[in-house]
């Protein structure tokens, strides 16, 4: 059994022994600390939060629990029962509420569930919040409201298609072209809450064929939930039987969005954000901004409309502070994350969805045309585990200073920028590994970088 406490959530491997797997009496612990951190902070009045969850099997059982704890704190509760991600984000802003808790394990297995915790913006927790947080669960820091002070658990079926009204009213979703276009789509909805939302945004963008995988919210996962191209087969011939112009794949909670061509091949999840960022750079030139692990892809097409780009730290906190801080008109990560700051900052596939399918008409491309319109580059990820005895941060630090010549970035981990390469190296927080990403021009040049340092590390730790 698994059990993962971090700043931004709780996600674990359902059952077991409480506190190795996420189990009820953990589910009570870490919900009664973030509504304590949330009641400490909204003292002046009966604090509100917003509920929503996927559909993995586990979901119903944690939404009760989580409910009934944050009732018993006297705390008002939203309930929107099965939601995206994105969806429960943008429900703390519209509906004022003073946080958010999304249960979802995002791309993880059918076992697996967890707490995404979510403050008064809709957004994920920084890491001092989350810190306060933790501190408060092991403390037993909370205390439970008397019977006439408990919190009042409502119900909300609405956010879904406010959602979808939102998206569809930014002013570069071009319905017209779209339904224009006649496109043929199809998507994989992995049997999570995408099915509830995806198949009817397409219909109200104009697309009227829709070629359904997968869209029934039973949480029964038909293949491994990560929308990785080695799980995408089914989509792949779908796509090749019914002649359908694009495929469109979301993982359980729809904050991921991979995209697959005409002929069955995969776009690449790396260029999901490349391809809408161009688009949106076509018409609203600007900063940009993605976590330092994601394509250079995207920092060419920024360049090329006259704009900056920048890297964050791993994880979405980080790209949102970078993109505020910046401006950024787009950002977002490369495992399909797009954040699009007119409608909020959150990882949004079906922002995703609506922006690319408006490229695409426009364009007048197909798929595989408008990808290879795009700078060319293959990420290849690899880890290497060390013994319990090497010190880490000083094999990373030896690794610094060896390519100190390069452009080194040391905001997480190490990244090393060469000409048309890079490698970024981080250290698992919770065992003796590096993760090492290496980003070339070709598979066998990637490859062979990551590689080059793996030796460099191999070498390190032997001394």
């Amino acid at each position: 059994m698994t059990l993962i406490r971090s700043i931004s959530g709780i996600r674990g491997t359902v059952g077991g022994k409480a506190g190795e797997g996420i189990t009820p009496p953990d589910m009570i612990k870490y919900t009664s600390a973030f509504g304590t951190w949330i009641k400490n902070k909204t003292a002046s009045k009966k604090a509100v939060i917003v509920l929503g969850r996927d559909a993995r099997i586990s979901g119903d059982m944690v939404e009760r629990l989580v409910s009934g704890t944050l009732a018993g704190l006297g705390i008002d509760v939203i309930n929107l029962s099965l939601a995206t991600t994105p969806t429960v984000e943008m429900a703390v802003q519209a509906l004022k509420a003073d946080a958010g808790i999304i249960l979802t394990a995002s791309h993880n297995p059918r076992q697996w569930n967890a707490l995404k915790l979510l403050n008064a913006s809709g957004e994920f927790l920084s890491a001092q919040d989350g810190a306060e947080v933790l501190e408060i669960a092991e403390r037993g820091e909370y205390t439970y409201a008397a019977v006439d002070d408990l919190g009042q658990v409502t119900s909300n079926k609405t956010m879904g298609d406010y959602h979808i009204r939102q998206v569809k009213g930014l002013s570069l979703v071009n319905t017209e072209a779209i339904q224009k276009a006649g496109f043929k789509v199809a998507v994989d909805c992995v049997n999570s809450v995408g099915g509830l939302v995806i198949p009817q945004l397409l219909k109200e963008l104009g697309v009227t064929d829709i070629v359904e995988l997968y869209c029934e919210p039973t949480g029964e996962f038909p293949h491994n939930p990560e929308p990785l191209p080695q799980h995408l087969s089914a989509i792949s011939a779908a796509i090749k039987e019914h002649k359908a112009d694009v495929g469109f794949v979301v993982d359980p909670d729809v904050d991921r969005l991979a995209i697959v061509n005409e002929d069955g091949s995969m776009f690449g999840e790396e260029y999901t954000l490349v391809a809408v960022a161009d688009y949106i750079l076509k018409h609203n030139p600007g900063n940009t901004v993605s976590n330092l692990s994601s394509t250079r892809a995207l920092c060419d097409v920024t360049q090329q409309y006259g704009g900056s780009y920048s890297a964050a730290a791993v994880g979405e906190v980080n790209v949102v502070h970078e993109m505020k801080r910046t401006g950024a008109v787009i950002g977002g990560e490369g495992n399909g994350g797009v954040i699009y700051p007119p409608l909020h900052y959150g990882r949004d596939a079906l922002a995703g969805i609506s922006l690319f399918l408006s490229h695409l008409a426009l364009s007048g491309k197909s798929c595989t045309q408008l990808r290879k319109s795009y700078p060319e580059y293959v990420i290849s990820k690899n880890k290497i585990e060390l013994t319990p005895d090497i010190d880490v941060d000083n094999v990373l630090a030896i690794i610094r200073d060896k390519f100190s010549n390069y452009k080194v970035n040391t905001i997480d981990g190490v990244k090393i920028d060469f000409e048309k390469e890079w490698v970024h190296l981080r250290k698992s927080n919770t065992e003796p590994i590096i993760r090492i990403y290496a980003e070339s021009t070709s598979e066998e040049s990637a490859n062979a970088l990551a590689e080059k340092i793996i030796q460099e590390i191999k070498k390190i730790s032997r001394k």
